[in-house]
């Protein structure tokens, strides 16, 4: 049995290790609730092996507890989401958020349940904090988005 644990948290930590530096990637649950705002494989493979270990994941999908929403869609995440569409639309997303209308503003706040005209407001006023230099990539510019919706 102990066997069984290790290869699952080694399997995880191997799945996890190709995203570990880009979005969270553990779901929802009591594990992804407790290692919340933490980084890395390690607590990626805590929040994902107390998750199947306590089966809370699954509990909190049907009963919309532990951070899950029962009415939520398979799609691998909201983040994931963004991440895929700015990371194939980024350019057109900076010249959207830079004039503060477009349809990749449109869209993305179409993904993050917003109000279109609240999230290209956002996306303008706060053009320099998701684009800095022009070096940027989509990792950064989901992240920016993110923590620019929580303020």
């Amino acid at each position: 049995m102990k066997k069984i644990y290790v290869l699952s948290a080694v399997i995880a930590a191997l799945m996890a290790a190709n995203s570990a530096e880009a979005l969270d990637s553990t779901g929802c649950g009591l594990g992804s609730m407790a290692w919340r705002g933490q980084s890395g494989i390690a607590p990626q493979v805590l929040a994902v092996t107390t998750n199947g270990t306590f089966g809370n994941q699954t509990f909190g999908i049907t009963f919309g507890t532990s951070g899950c929403d029962p009415n939520g869609r398979v799609t691998g995440g909201t983040q994931k989401m963004v991440f895929s569409f700015i990371e194939n639309n980024m350019e057109q997303y900076a010249l959207d958020a830079a004039r503060g209308e477009g349809e990749t503003l449109d869209t993305l706040a179409g993904m993050l349940n917003m109000d279109k005209a609240e999230f290209a407001k956002l996306s303008q006023q706060n053009f320099a904090a998701i684009f800095p230099n022009g070096d940027v990539d989509a990792i950064y510019v989901t992240q920016q988005i993110f923590a620019i919706m929580k303020a």
